[in-house]
């Protein structure tokens, strides 16, 4: 969502605010969200530290100063830059994640901070903080929060680990979800704004969504890059094509022989020639073209010649002739009086 251009500039307001606060208090607040020199939030204890009191007394001390605020004249005179700040969130869906929420009204880390304490103080605004399922998000509406949540999980529970769908499959799923909890949504970018709350769900390098967790979102080394340059190339690639593709892709150094040893270590890829691999996912067997032959037979029977040459050359990059010289191995394949070939 492009950035948002505030009609008041929040530090000249938070600074306002603070100068009706007994000096202490005032430096607490400004510590706490970062509104001084140090754009760093303090810790309860650390500002403890600094007056010699317990984080429990800098709590009281910090709650008291956003009452006393909420009391103030300054306070009512405050009304229009927090409406303000309620329909930015509004536009932005209702609940908006923090991060991005705060990135699209502040330049830098120094105004974010100034427009957090806004939110804090507001009392329209409502801070759900972090948890297993979601990121620190803000909501100026709980009962949209709540069916927000609730079409998001449904949405992470009906993914699988191996699942992997364009950002427009994706989105097109949550709306569906949403339109069970009868709530009208048809803005893709409003859906999108939404899927980002979610911690279960993300989106990996090459803008494919999925299990956050599983490898082909969070892409933890060689083979699961390897994996998603086969996926998206749909065919069996040389280990040397698939190392430029990585290092094109995701700006990572791939070395071929390096490429080579893990693609073999991983039973999701198939050596299906020379060099070439393929998806175990794509029906390709593991083994050598004897395996291939024996797995052929096994599934559908006694074959001819030309039978077992289509199917097996469909799972290996093969010559036509080590596939008939491995059929004539009397040890493994036996030839019946209709020409057929059997396992021995």
């Amino acid at each position: 969502m492009p950035a948002k251009k505030l009609t008041f500039v929040p530090k000249k307001v938070t600074k306002a605010i603070l100068t009706s606060l007994p000096e202490r208090s005032r430096d607490v607040l400004s510590l706490r969200f970062g509104l001084g020199s140090d754009q760093v939030r303090q810790t309860l204890e650390a500002i403890g530290g600094k007056y010699g009191i317990t984080r429990e007394r800098v709590r009281q001390i910090e709650n008291l100063a956003m009452a006393t605020i909420r009391k103030s004249r300054e306070y009512k005179e405050l009304a229009p830059h927090l409406a303000e700040l309620k329909t930015h969130l509004d536009e932005f869906g209702g609940i908006a994640h923090e991060h991005d929420f705060l990135n699209s009204l502040g330049k830098d880390e120094e105004e974010k901070n100034h427009i957090n304490f806004l939110l804090v103080l507001g009392e329209d605004f409502v801070r759900l903080r972090e948890d297993d399922d979601f990121h620190h998000r803000w909501t100026v509406d709980e009962a949209v929060a709540a069916d927000i949540h609730l079409a998001l999980r449904n949405l992470y529970r009906g993914l699988s680990d191996e699942d992997l769908i364009s950002e427009g499959e994706m989105v097109e799923r949550f709306i569906q979800e949403l339109k069970s909890l009868a709530r009208d949504v048809r803005d893709a970018e409003l859906a999108k704004r939404w899927l980002k709350l979610c911690k279960k769900i993300d989106c990996n390098h090459m803008g494919e969504w999925g299990v956050a967790e599983s490898p082909n979102i969070r892409t933890r080394g060689m083979r699961d890059y390897a994996y998603l340059i086969l996926r998206r190339h749909g065919s069996p690639m040389h280990f040397g094509e698939v190392a430029r593709a990585i290092s094109e892709t995701f700006n990572r150094k791939a070395h071929q022989a390096t490429c080579h040893n893990e693609l073999i270590k991983d039973d999701r890829f198939v050596l299906v020639g020379r060099g070439l691999y393929a998806l175990k996912k794509w029906g390709y067997s593991t083994g050598t073209v004897r395996d291939v032959i024996s797995s052929i037979i096994d599934k559908n029977g006694p074959l001819t010649k030309e039978e077992i040459l289509d199917k097996v050359l469909k799972e290996r990059y093969v010559k036509e002739n080590t596939i008939l010289v491995n059929l004539q191995n009397n040890k493994h394949f036996k030839k019946d009086a209709a020409g057929k070939y059997a396992t021995a």
